[in-house]
């Protein structure tokens, strides 16, 4: 099976599963309402939570991986990074100095950094984005767990790698293709994306973006 093909299996398991949650606990909540009237106070706020996260996280999905973004200024990262899954994550985007808008390709980019930052943190933490909007973006992450997903240093140091990973027989499944999605999307993008060794943790040393694209 070639690349692409198997690149939107994953994703569309991916998607599937990182709605699958809010959805199942909303058409929960709505049923208790609609079968036992008594509980449907308690019952149509869970709902009402529910429908907010699964619109979050829908918006998050359609801007990080469906394409065709425009530009997108610091709060609407900070809006979109509100559909992240998982609990005990702060986002700090205080050092981000922002000029001027994230370029669409640039947006995608720092939404699928941001996603695979949470993902490096399973224990909760926080991340960092420091820098420039139009040039460069320091990715830090900082928790108790924290930790790149293995391989991943490997998909930047090898413009194969990631390909690879994505393959029938390559190492990546659904929950484990933001790494190689992340770096293939720089790749695709003309944008690149590096690791500052050395700094910070051993487990998870700082990520670079270069948001300007190479010709």
């Amino acid at each position: 099976m070639n690349t692409p093909m198997r690149l939107a299996e994953l994703l569309a398991t991916r998607m599937c599963h990182d709605l699958s949650g809010p959805l199942n606990t909303l058409l929960g909540a709505l049923e208790i309402a609609n079968e036992d009237p008594e509980a449907a106070a308690e019952a149509m706020p869970l709902a009402a939570d529910a429908s907010v996260v699964l619109g979050q996280r829908l918006k998050l999905l359609r801007a990080a991986w469906a394409g065709g973004a425009g530009p997108m200024a610091v709060d609407e990262i900070s809006a979109l990074a509100a559909g992240l899954p998982g609990r005990n994550l702060r986002l700090d985007l205080g050092q981000l100095h922002a000029e001027r808008a994230f370029s669409g390709p640039a947006a995608r980019l720092v939404l699928n950094a941001i996603m695979l930052a949470a993902e490096a943190l399973p224990g909760g933490g926080t991340i960092q984005l420091s820098g420039d909007s139009t040039r460069q973006v320091m990715v830090q992450i900082e928790g108790h767990t924290a930790g790149w997903p293995p391989g991943f240093i490997g998909y930047l140091a090898d413009p194969d790698a990631a390909e690879q990973a994505v393959n029938r027989d390559g190492a990546a499944t659904a929950r484990t293709l933001q790494g190689p999605l992340t770096a293939l999307l720089a790749q695709c993008s003309g944008l690149r994306i590096s690791v500052l060794l050395g700094t910070g943790t051993e487990a998870a040393p700082p990520l670079l973006l270069d948001l300007e694209v190479r010709q």
